[in-house]
């Protein structure tokens, strides 16, 4: 059974005594309340669940019932009353009768209650388990509400930081603002100013605070400012915190002038480093010519610059007084800058600018404005041949994106013909790689005495030099009447379709595109003309006329006519073949001594082999251990010698003893064969390179004077005593004093070529053409080869004769004399046997003259 107890405020009406009792009284009256037995309830399948406790509104506690719960209510209520509560009868059962209707509808709307919250609560975990599923694999901070996927926590140190960490964060800071201030000196002079004007605003509120209304906030601004600007503006403050407030001012005001000036003054220092770096400067400059890189021949490479445009400017042809020289260089500038000083102070036509950068990127040659340039050269800087080719491939390969660079001829020093190639092959660029065949210029000149001299003097601008030129009004004539017609230059050959031939057919027809090779001076604007014996008067343009040209060429033809029946039984010369020599002739055999070793002296060796003949001995005396020269060999890959043989000696070349044994072996090995020829190169040596340029020239001409000295005492005759230099002053000075020695500079020879091609980019086939064993070469041959005894022949009957054994006469030399290009040429030279004729020439055998 299920007792209800009511309170009596419930069903009677509370007197107005009852609000005023104390607690005490309500507890008696709670206490005196009656049980009254309401009604019995049948409950069937009860169950209590004990989730929880209801407390309503009334102070009454119930117990939750679960909503299965089924309840039957009798109907039956029991009311005993007792004769002293018969007046209140109809009273307490209508009170019973509403409290156990209130009671009844309570307990049905909990039931409907839990039920709800039951689905409700249902529902929330289903849809909270959705959003979670959904978040932990699509939300990035999924983790956060996904147990699963929670990370480990950070256990991060909520501590206040130590003093050294304090220490090391503003020790930081500072490290970071130096940092900043390294790269940009003027990030210092923008911190000034925010302080300072920190301080002006700070100091400008300060006085407002203090004076109040009586003076406006632009006004303490401004005074603020004049005490920072001003150091006597404090003084004129009344009160003692705007005396202070102003001192502060005027420190810090002081202390800002003065950082100020040193910032400015450090800014303006950096920036004069960078214009004297010359890094980051732009060149703005048109038809200035591009010198990259700095080694040894730089020097007779400006000075040859300076003579063609001192030239240039004779002739009228420069566009400027003095011709723009941009030397580039991964070198410190103020290295460059030196080394230019000292090779600039005699060149007065030239002005040198320098600038230090990576000769690598296209950003140097942007800001060096080279698709502006007249022309590049790049030069090596290094001595070994692999990183010369490979560097200059970088230099090429960083002009090919600046735009415009297909007209700018780009000159590049390298060590091999097949680098050539690479280099033409890259496309958008004018590129003309000079082969540096130094080493091989070597072998020709110390054979021949006298031909670096003419080698100097065709690349002499003041002196009669290689020129390429086109005759468009001489088109139709044939080459034997064009050769002929040139009194004031010799002609060469013709260049056509970008290759060069020396020796044309004389019935070759000249093409309006040809254009003519010929020895002479400086031409510039005023080109050569055709002239003959005929006496014209001056200005007199049918000198021109093709109709006179032939006219002329048959009044040469019948005066020459005894001349060409003589040289009818001239033996002429084969065609070209793979020896120098011609084929009923082999090579002279020799026997040279080479002193010093270096890795291009393989070249030089297989240079002799093309000259000399069967038998020849090459024996090489140098420090250098076996084992590197064996090494070079291998790493030349080149083929087996064919004409001479080679050994190795191990010493010094510089020591007595060592070259004197060396010279008596040679003499001993040699005994029968008294004849054979003897000579002495001296190059300069690997180890005497390192450290000072001029310790080789030093060493070189020691070498050489104390082998001529060895030669002397033991009777031994030397054919030639060359030896290898690098400054031409020290070899005339050895000449000097001892006129039966030779001294080669072939590294200058190298860069006048250099220089001469940055002129004129074609002259550069010519040049490759001549200085090659494979082509065509000077030679300085016997004259008997082209007169007999008591002959008084001219320069234009020796040219003939040479004509007919396919050879280009250039000059003579006579009583040590040379004449390159001999005006007038139809004037009897009055020659003797024992001098020479300088030719153009395929082979260098001798060939005997048949009368």
């Amino acid at each position: 059974m299920l007792q209800l107890y009511s309170l009596r405020p419930w069903i009677s009406t509370r007197n107005s005594e009852s609000d005023l009792c104390s607690s005490s009284k309500r507890k008696s009256r709670l206490h005196s309340n009656r049980r009254v037995p309401i009604s019995t309830f049948n409950l069937d399948n009860f169950a209590v669940k004990r989730r929880g406790n209801w407390k309503t509104s009334s102070g009454i506690i119930w117990r939750k019932l679960d909503p299965s719960m089924k309840i039957k209510i009798s109907s039956k209520v029991k009311c005993n009353l007792s004769p002293m509560d018969s007046k209140n009868c109809s009273q307490d059962c209508g009170a019973k009768l509403l409290m156990a209707s209130l009671c009844s509808h309570l307990v049905v709307k909990l039931i409907q209650l839990n039920s709800m919250n039951a689905v409700m609560e249902l529902v929330q975990k289903s849809f909270y388990h959705t959003v979670r599923t959904i978040g932990a694999s699509n939300l990035p901070f999924a983790c956060m509400s996904n147990s699963l996927g929670k990370p480990t926590p950070l256990q991060l140190d909520v501590s206040l930081p130590s003093f050294q960490d304090i220490r090391w964060s503003f020790a930081r800071l500072v490290y970071l603002f130096n940092i900043q201030l390294e790269r940009n000196v003027a990030t210092f002079f923008i911190v000034l100013l925010v302080a300072c004007f920190s301080f002006v605003i700070i100091g400008g509120f300060l006085f407002f605070k203090l004076r109040g209304s009586s003076q406006s906030l632009e006004d303490c601004f401004w005074e603020a400012w004049a005490c920072l600007c001003s150091s006597s503006t404090h003084l004129k403050q009344r009160t003692r915190i705007e005396r202070v407030i102003g001192f502060v001012l005027a420190i810090w005001g002081i202390l800002f002038y003065s950082r100020l000036l040193s910032t400015m003054t450090e800014q303006f220092r950096n920036n004069m480093y960078r214009l004297r770096e010359g890094a980051q400067m732009q060149v703005l400059e048109t038809d200035h010519i591009i010198i990259c890189g700095v080694n040894s021949r730089l020097s007779f490479v400006l000075k040859q610059l300076n003579k063609y445009h001192e030239f240039a400017v004779r002739l009228g042809t420069a566009t400027a007084r003095r011709q723009r020289i941009l030397l580039l260089s991964d070198l410190p500038r103020k290295q460059m800058d030196k080394v230019a000083d000292n090779i600039a102070k005699d060149l007065n036509h030239i002005d040198i600018l320098t600038k230090s950068c990576s000769l690598s990127l296209t950003k140097s040659f942007e800001r060096a404005a080279a698709n502006k340039a007249r022309a590049i050269i790049i030069l090596p800087t290094k001595e070994d041949r692999y990183e010369v080719d490979s560097d200059a491939f970088l230099s090429v390969l960083a002009l090919q994106p600046l735009p415009l660079m297909a007209s700018v001829p780009t000159i590049v020093e390298v060590s091999s013909s097949n680098t050539c190639e690479l280099l033409k092959s890259i496309s958008g660029l004018k590129v003309e790689p000079v082969e540096n065949v130094a080493s091989k210029l070597f072998v020709q000149c110390s054979r021949q005495k006298g031909l670096i001299k003419i080698y100097k003097h065709l690349l002499n601008y003041r002196k009669n030099v290689f020129n390429l030129c086109n005759f468009p009004h001489l088109a139709g004539l044939s080459y034997k009447e064009l050769r002929r017609g040139f009194q004031e230059a010799v002609v060469c050959g013709l260049y056509r379709n970008g290759r060069v031939y020396f020796h044309p057919n004389d019935a070759e027809i000249l093409e309006e595109a040809d254009k003519v090779l010929f020895i002479g001076p400086v031409h510039g604007t005023k080109k050569p003309q055709l002239s003959y014996p005929h006496v014209f008067e001056e200005n007199d343009d049918s000198i021109n006329n093709v109709e006179t040209i032939k006219q002329n060429s048959e009044f040469l033809n019948g005066a020459l006519g005894a001349t060409r029946e003589r040289l009818k039984n001239i033996v002429k010369r084969p065609k070209r073949s793979d020896s120098k020599a011609p084929d009923w002739c082999v090579g002279p055999t020799e026997r040279v001594l080479v002193l010093g070793w270096r890795p291009d002296v393989v070249e030089m060796i297989e240079e002799y082999d093309n000259y000399l003949g069967p038998g020849s001995v090459l024996e090489i005396l140098s420090d250098v251990p076996l084992d590197a020269r064996l090494k070079a060999f291998k790493l030349a890959g080149h083929g087996k010698l064919k004409n001479i043989r080679v050994s190795h000696r191990v010493g010094n070349p510089m020591e007595y003893n060592t070259l004197e044994e060396t010279i008596i072996n040679i003499q001993k090995s040699s005994k029968k064969e008294v004849d054979i020829p003897f000579s002495i190169a001296v190059v300069s040596d690997k180890e005497w390179k390192v450290g000072d340029p001029s310790r080789a020239d030093k060493n070189s001409a020691y070498s050489l004077l104390l082998a001529e000295n060895i030669c002397g005492k033991l009777g031994v005759k030397a054919q030639n005593l060359v030896a290898e230099v690098v400054d031409s002053k020290l070899g005339k000075q050895i000449t000097r004093i001892r006129p039966s020695l030779t001294y080669i500079a072939a590294e200058e020879v190298m860069s006048l070529v250099t220089a001469q091609v940055a002129e004129n980019v074609e002259l550069n086939d010519v040049w490759k053409d001549i200085l090659n064993a494979e082509g065509d070469e000077i030679y300085v041959k016997d004259i008997s080869l082209y007169m007999k005894q008591g002959e008084n022949a001219s320069f234009y009957e020796l040219s003939e004769r040479a004509n007919l054994r396919r050879e280009i006469a250039i000059g003579y030399v006579k009583n040590n004399k040379k004449f390159i290009n001999p005006i007038p040429k139809l004037e009897p030279l009055s020659l003797e046997l024992n001098d020479s004729l300088i030719v153009i020439s395929e082979l260098e055998g001798e060939q005997p003259v048949v009368m």
